[in-house]
């Protein structure tokens, strides 16, 4: 099986011969050139518009699990940084792990291929060109870095995405959208008016105003995941769209961080940081109404809260909707998206807190398999086991009749010719016996997971038969999800299903 990899990075978009057809093509070229083409099944892999600094990229974490699994024989890149631009990294998988794997790798425009450096790592040149890769990404993103400050200063610099309410003109520059910008200033007038957030929302609602996930997709640009939103908007979003300076035309920009080159996880920056450029663009409402509106709005917000913990925290959620459920007065779990209106089906859902963890523990219990077979494959692995230690004593016994008869040849006991006729029936032996080994090491492998797999879920199984209630560290080890429904009935998503005899279970409380 031979694995094509391409990468396509934001920048790279401007390169033609970087483009993912051109790619293919060389790959492609290079695929059919070599002697397994025939046989070969060829798979693609495609990373469009991601960075070679790291590995946190989705076609290539799949690439790496079938090279892990077994199933890749041959990897061809067009050049060693689409692979990754990280060297430590790159050096790392294609030294150590895919020979580990006999997994082969080729970079056509480097003319590196590993089955020419067997036990070499490719010489000094493969790896100046790791770190030049690295280098020219550390720097490329330094000086992308300063030129969008810059403009940033200047007031040049604008995100390709619009907040709510606002669109991009002819020009690239923000401009009121016409379609949406009155219920902004509705949402603003409600809360001047001592609306809370809940009451806005259920306004919003009740006038069936799309979300703006909603709306971006109505206008194609589907963002976001609104499957769940159902028209219903979210306190949170209420208050972000009050919040936001935008509204009254400063620009605010440079919020964020990325916390190192090449990653994708960012985090807030101090507020001095930002960059605010006032009547940069129309206002939507008025300073005095954005004022008003902020002072009027409740935030409940408690710098020395401690979060409330208990048993199911973050594992309740809606049966209709699949909203998170919250917790009331720590008794009760509800569906606090449906409150906006009578006529959600999860309108009124709730639960009591201490029946939904007895019904949970009840439904565990239950599912417990009653037999899990341990000592039948303790007896499997037991003679797998015997069998691989006979055929490692055969292996190096054919490799010990080797090396004699190499003895016997130097030390004048036998010719040339003789020498080479029982050396070409040991080779035979000794490949015929490295085959079966191969076969029982694989089997004894497997036989052994399996009956690693049977004790954890012996040992699950007696903890839970041990336990008189339900515990922390047993809905941590075995629930990923509760899910509650009208008729007081649940559905639990089991992180483990092994030790069960159904993935999913229901119970009525």
């Amino acid at each position: 099986m031979i694995a094509l990899y391409i990468r396509l990075s934001v920048e790279d978009f401007k390169t033609e011969s970087l483009s993912i057809p051109n790619q293919k093509l060389i790959l492609r070229e290079k695929a059919m050139s070599l002697p397994e083409w025939d046989n070969s099944e060829i798979l693609e892999f495609i990373d469009n518009g991601h960075t070679g600094t790291n590995f946190e990229r989705p076609a290539v974490q799949e690439l790496l699990t079938m090279v892990q699994a077994g199933k890749i024989n041959c990897i061809i890149v067009k050049d060693l940084s689409r692979f990754g631009r990280n060297s430590i990294e790159t050096g790392y998988f294609i030294e150590r792990v895919f020979p580990l794997y006999h997994t082969r790798f080729i970079s056509v425009s480097d003319d590196f291929d590993t089955a020419n450096f067997k036990g070499d790592t490719g010489g000094i040149d493969i790896a100046f060109k790791y770190l030049i890769s690295e280098c020219y990404s550390r720097d490329m993103s330094m000086k992308t870095k300063s030129a969008k400050y810059a403009k940033m200063r200047r007031g040049e610099y604008q995100s390709v995405i619009c907040p709510y309410g606002y669109r991009k003109s002819a020009d690239g520059r923000m401009e009121p959208d016409e379609d949406v910008a009155p219920n902004v200033q509705m949402i603003f007038q409600w809360a001047s008016e001592g609306n809370t957030a809940a009451e806005i929302t259920r306004k919003l609602y009740a006038m069936n105003i799309p979300t703006p996930g909603e709306y971006r997709k109505l206008k194609g640009k589907d963002y976001y995941n609104v499957s769940r939103t159902n028209g219903v908007w979210s306190t949170s979003t209420v208050l972000r769209i009050l919040e936001d300076q935008r509204y009254i035309g400063t620009y605010v920009i440079g919020k964020r961080k990325v916390k190192e080159i090449g990653s994708r996880h960012t985090q807030l920056k101090d507020e001095s940081e930002w960059f605010k450029i006032p009547n940069h663009h129309p206002a939507i409402v008025s300073v005095d109404l954005f004022e008003k509106a902020n002072a009027s709005i409740k935030r409940f917000s408690l710098s020395n809260k401690k979060p409330r913990d208990y048993l199911l925290r973050g594992k309740v959620f809606c049966g209709c909707c699949d909203h998170a459920m919250a917790l009331r007065n720590d008794a009760w779990f509800y569906c606090r998206h449906s409150e906006v209106a009578e006529t959600l089906p999860c309108h009124g859902v709730r639960i009591k807190m201490a029946d939904l963890e007895q019904v949970v523990f009840e439904t565990i219990r239950a599912q417990m398999c009653p037999a899990l077979g341990i000592d039948s494959n303790k007896d499997k692995l037991d003679l797998q086991t015997v069998q691989q230690a006979e055929h490692e004593e055969k292996l190096r016994s054919i490799q010990d009749s080797k090396r004699h008869l190499y003895e016997q040849y130097a030390l004048g006991e036998i010719d040339l010719e003789t020498y080479r006729t029982r050396k070409a029936v040991y080779d035979t032996e000794l490949v015929q016996a490295k085959n079966v080994h191969a076969v029982i090491t694989a089997q004894t492998k497997r036989i052994k997971s399996d009956y690693e797999i049977k004790l954890k879920q012996q040992e699950i199984v007696q903890e839970v038969g041990n336990a008189n209630m339900l515990t922390k560290a047993l809905i941590d080890r075995l629930i990923n999800k509760v899910y509650v429904f009208p008729g007081d009935r649940i559905e639990i998503e089991y992180a483990t299903q092994d030790f069960l005899e159904t993935k999913e279970s229901e119970k009525e409380v």
